[in-house]
């Protein structure tokens, strides 16, 4: 299996625009899931790219420039866990 660069990006939207900035986002190669949230931001973005420089295409050259979005927040993600995986992880006593 290819190994992918993954993000999560948090997304400020300008009022009355969030519907709109979620579905046009949805639309972005590379973003995998788009959520609504409560909190200091609007939307969190989950994307996959398969190295940094086409992160930098999704997030500042697609992300950034969707209508409404006035700030975004990117965290980048060095380990994914699954309940799954933690569970085989002990299993194996890799504590």
């Amino acid at each position: 299996m290819a190994q992918t660069t993954n993000a999560i990006v948090l997304i400020n939207v300008a009022a009355g625009k969030v519907n709109e900035a979620a579905q046009a986002l949805t639309e972005i190669h590379g973003v995998r899931e788009v959520y609504s949230v409560a909190g200091d931001v609007d939307l969190v973005v989950v994307v996959a790219a398969k190295d940094h420089d086409e992160l930098t295409d999704i997030i500042p050259g697609g992300i950034a420039k969707v209508d409404g979005v006035t700030r975004t927040r990117t965290l980048m993600a060095f380990q994914a866990y699954s309940g799954k995986e933690m569970s085989a992880a002990y299993d194996l006593g890799l504590d």
